[in-house]
């Protein structure tokens, strides 16, 4: 059960049980609203009618107003404001994900203020109004780690602050496992939750993905038609997996070899590849940066070699890595550990090597390959397993709005994370142009300097807090060993524990494959800012 406060007497959550109502009831809550039809959710739903008893043995109103998923009309509308008017406040309306809850309670606010509704369009649209008219303190575009957590971080500092988070999808995923999924070490199930259970209580989730931003106004486009206006803006949308900019990739994915653990319906087809595998050509891909993660493409190949040597095949597979760029990872220090691995492996590293094509049934793919003098020309490699990292730009709105800088990420301070030109913005996570290593471990880092940040310019206040590039990337160079990459602006190590940074060590798999899942979902998400070492000046401009 996640519970969202939207005001000081109404709050909506995802599915309850008759065993949360005493914790409900301990919370201050009077009235419950169930606004999900009995059966909706199968056999495993509760029914109202059981909800409604448990709810009267605790002293608690309870009231049946079932709607159905994007069918909410003026009636309902207009029978859900007068339960509010009738119902003992504090109430708690809930449905399956605290969507159609929250739709009611914010177009019973605008019909307060509007014309009489006659239609679901006219409901909309009162709602629409009502939104543009009055300013959100901050809008956050994007329910991701970045957007969660510094939602989080703001509120956990100013519980006032009127916060919506626009973001369209109904799950949250732990993307750092997808590696460990194609690898055979992590059950994909367990890196999924639902968007509901980690909005941050006091916040407002919008359902609807950002369509345009208007800087000068202040305003954003949603895609289901509305406009909503802030008086500061956080930019945290992620960055966007460009599958079609590979001919035939998206036509094949999940079928004939060709895989990808950066999604998460593929993660467990890699991992059905790599054990299938006993012979054969095995090619791993790496776009040209910058892309989320920049040791996940090479990680699915150590870990995929990893099985076979145990398996005793490895000497019977080519193994290949085709490289975009011109060197095996960012940070020269790590190199050479890393070298070491692809020689046990005996994988071919080909430079300068694009992926630009793949003819899924004919097991083909192409590449261009350029030569030092700059010379590009196509290669042809036959492969029985392919693991593809698509090419990764910003979000469309994002590079069309007048936030982007010439390549299209939101353009920030490198240290403040302030936009340059629009000071009541900031950005952070994937899609922000700070030069750092696009993880979640910098997100992380980043979401304290930007609430810090974005307080300090509410209050007319000097900006103290510096952001020094701080990524982590932990290299899984086989099952039950990583190399902790760990550094900032410039390449310069930054490590948290007092250890050498370039050994591969069973503690920082520990790390990895346990510790940090479970600091993801009840740190990270939560506001909780240990080992951030975030604190005024602690990085250079």
């Amino acid at each position: 059960m996640q519970i969202v406060q939207h005001d000081a007497r109404f709050a909506s959550a995802d599915q309850i049980t008759p065993a949360d109502l005493a914790a409900i009831a301990a919370a201050g809550y009077r009235s419950i609203i169930c606004n999900r039809p009995d059966g909706e959710g199968g056999p495993s739903q509760p029914a109202s009618s059981d909800i409604r008893e448990a709810a009267q043995q605790l002293g608690l109103s309870f009231a049946f107003l079932p709607v159905t998923p994007g069918k909410i009309g003026p009636d309902d509308v207009a029978q859900f404001a007068q339960l509010l008017a009738d119902l003992p406040a504090p109430v708690l309306a809930y449905c399956r994900t605290g969507n159609r809850a929250t739709n009611l309670w914010q177009f019973a606010q605008a019909s307060a203020v509007a014309a009489p509704l006659t239609s679901p369009q006219a409901s909309a649209s009162a709602a629409n109004s009502a939104r543009a008219s009055e300013p959100w303190d901050v809008v956050v575009i994007g329910g991701g780690l970045a957007g969660i957590s510094v939602t989080s971080s703001l509120l956990k500092r100013q519980r006032n602050l009127r916060i919506a988070i626009v973001e369209p999808n109904d799950h949250h995923d732990y993307q750092p496992a997808w590696t460990l999924v194609g690898g055979g070490a992590f059950d994909v199930k367990k890196t999924r939750r639902t968007m509901a259970s980690v909005m941050p209580q006091g916040a407002t989730w919008i359902r609807a993905g950002a369509q345009r931003v208007e800087a000068a106004q202040n305003r954003v486009q949603l895609t289901n038609g509305e406009t909503i206006a802030y008086k500061q803006l956080i930019v945290t949308p992620g960055l966007r997996l460009a599958w079609e900019r590979i001919e035939g990739l998206k036509e094949t994915l999940g079928q004939n070899g060709v895989t990808s653990n950066y999604r998460y319906d593929l993660a467990p087809y890699t991992w059905e590849l790599v054990q299938q595998m006993q012979s054969g050509t095995a090619l791993f891909t790496q776009p040209a940066m910058p892309i989320k993660c920049a040791g996940a493409p090479q990680k699915a190949m150590y870990l995929a070699c990893d099985h076979w040597m145990k398996r005793g095949v490895l000497s019977k597979l080519k193994v290949e890595f085709d490289l975009a760029g011109a060197v095996l990872f960012g940070v020269p220090t790590f190199v050479p550990p890393l070298m070491e691995y692809v020689k046990r492996y005996n994988a071919q590293l080909e430079f300068s090597s694009n992926l630009v094509a793949i003819d899924g049934p004919a097991r083909k793919a192409t590449f261009e390959v350029k030569d030092a003098d700059g010379n590009v020309t196509r290669v042809d490699k036959r492969f029985d397993m392919i693991h593809v990292v698509p090419p990764q730009v910003a979000p469309d709105f994002i590079r069309e709005s007048d936030l982007a800088d010439a390549a299209g990420w939101c353009e920030v301070d490198h240290a403040t994370l302030q936009h340059p030109r629009w000071p009541n913005v900031f950005s952070l996570g994937d899609v922000c142009s700070a030069p750092n290593a696009k993880t979640g471990a910098a997100a992380r880092k980043q979401a304290v300097i930007v609430a810090e940040n974005l307080l300090a310019a509410r209050a007319n206040t000097a900006m103290h807090y510096r952001y020094d590039g701080y990524g982590s990337c932990p290299l899984t160079v086989e099952k039950g060993k990583v190399v902790l990459a760990e550094f900032g602006y410039g390449g310069k190590l930054l490590p948290t524990f007092p250890l050498d940074p370039t050994r591969p060590r069973r503690l920082m798999w520990f790390l990895k494959a346990s510790v940090l899942p479970r600091f993801y979902w009840s740190g990270m998400l939560k506001g909780r800012e240990w080992f951030t070492g975030a604190k005024p000046g602690d990085a250079q401009g």
